[in-house]
């Protein structure tokens, strides 16, 4: 199977694209008929033009990234020195699906909700959704990347706690009881990575969205031990670690000539390599009090991963497997340390039984080509409306509000579901 950076896989649909032809909306969703309250434990936010005004030294104001406009009038953002568009992708609900494609975009080109957290609320309304976690965009990397790639480090830390600072004061200030606070982490290592987990979590911040595979971003393995003072840090201060699809900065593409809907359909591929692989780099051995979120990663797969994690562990203490003889079976850390979060998987909601009731969430992705907005609540409910009704409100919004440590729905929108109190 072919392995491609994520940033060259761009580079190439976008050339392939070209200028976006014609841009126009959908007409305005009507709100739909709450099934279910949802808390969505992806989504994602387009950075403003003006998130790094005023949030950082003075010494580096001259140096900021930036927004800029070509003489062709498209926006673009300048940083460390380099182009880096907007792509259609980090904003593309409300357009038309036969205006999708890889095209670079202005911020008029998108749904004002894209950009604006108080705009976002209504998109939120819309589908019935109580809270929501936002990733970053593709711009900056849904870890950071770009951050801690930087040629002058003390600018792309700066900048990490610019982008912190905004997330937590801005974009989750907007409305607290709405938005669960998502930070990311500084990939460059050292005190720096520590110190942040702290820093926000002494201000409510209670998850970061970290790395699936941090060597395939260039920095240390997750078997080098180099990320233990962060992980011990998470499960000091609580703070969960999402795991976006994507984040390890690669795309599974069996061929050359795979396109975008291959990669697409892969994605569940990442999910399994990286929960084997965090198990058996002993990540949740060594910190059992982790809580590990699969984001965008899908669930269906799960009882074959437990069934290839048993099977494995069959040859334990042999030279093919060389698991600690007196450490817990691996597939209690499936249970107890990873979760998992879909937006679209039938077949799981049957599965619940292997899967664990308790470890499911659902997600909407709004802005991006998987959203399910602005039909979610129709989504959701063609799932699982075969299930009790307390057990969809924990994959709905408890499960949710117990991992992540915030408030549930009013109970009068609770009550107003078809699925009730």
């Amino acid at each position: 199977m072919a392995i491609q950076s994520t940033d060259a896989f761009l580079a190439e649909q976008i050339e392939q694209a070209g200028r976006q032809p014609r841009v126009t909306f959908i007409p305005e969703p009507e709100p739909e008929p709450l099934f279910c309250p949802i808390i969505s434990v992806d989504d994602h936010c387009l950075e403003p033009p003006t998130l790094f005004a005023g949030r950082l030294p003075a010494r580096f104001e001259d140096v900021a990234p930036r927004v800029e406009v070509s003489d062709d009038g498209t926006e673009f953002w300048i940083v460390d020195g380099e182009r880096v568009a907007n792509l259609q992708c980090n904003g593309v609900s409300g357009r038309p699906r036969d205006e999708w494609g890889m095209y670079a975009i202005n911020y008029d080109q998108t749904r004002e909700g894209v950009w604006d957290p108080k705009a976002r609320l209504h998109e939120m309304d819309i589908c019935g959704v109580w809270a929501s976690l936002n990733f970053p965009s593709i711009l900056f990397g849904f870890a950071g990347k770009r951050f801690a790639s930087m040629r002058d480090q003390d600018l792309g830390y700066a900048c990490l706690q610019a982008y912190n600072d905004w997330m937590i004061e801005e974009w989750v200030g907007s409305a607290k009881e709405r938005y669960i606070a998502c930070q990311m982490p500084w990939l460059g290592g050292g005190q720096r990575t520590v110190d942040e987990i702290y820093r926000n979590a002494e201000r409510g911040c209670r998850s970061v969205s970290f790395s699936e595979n941090p060597e395939g971003l260039g920095f240390a393995s997750l078997y080098s031990g180099e990320w233990d003072p962060f992980f011990a840090a998470c499960q000091e201060t609580d703070t969960v670690i999402n795991l976006h699809v994507g984040s390890s900065g690669k795309t599974h593409l069996p061929s050359a000539e795979s396109g975008m809907a291959v990669s697409s359909a892969l994605f569940p591929q990442s999910g399994i390599e990286t929960v084997i692989d965090w198990i058996y780099a002993q990540i949740p051995l060594r910190f059992p009090g982790l809580k590990i979120v699969m984001s965008e990663g899908g669930v269906t797969w799960v009882p074959m991963v437990r069934e290839r994690i048993m099977r494995t562990h069959r040859n334990v203490g042999t030279g093919i497997n060389d698991w600690p003889r007196d450490a817990p079976d691996p597939l209690e850390f499936m249970d107890k340390n990873f979760f998992y979060t879909s937006i679209e998987d039938p077949a799981a909601f049957k599965m619940l039984d292997i899967i664990g009731v308790d470890n499911v969430m659902v997600e909407m992705d709004y802005p991006h080509y998987d959203s399910s907005w602005p039909e979610l609540q129709a989504m959701i409910k063609y799932q699982v409306e075969h299930l009790d009704a307390s057990v969809i409100r924990k994959v709905c919004f408890e499960n949710a509000a117990r991992i992540y440590r915030h408030p549930l729905p009013p109970w009068d929108m609770i009550e107003r579901s078809e699925v009730g109190g």
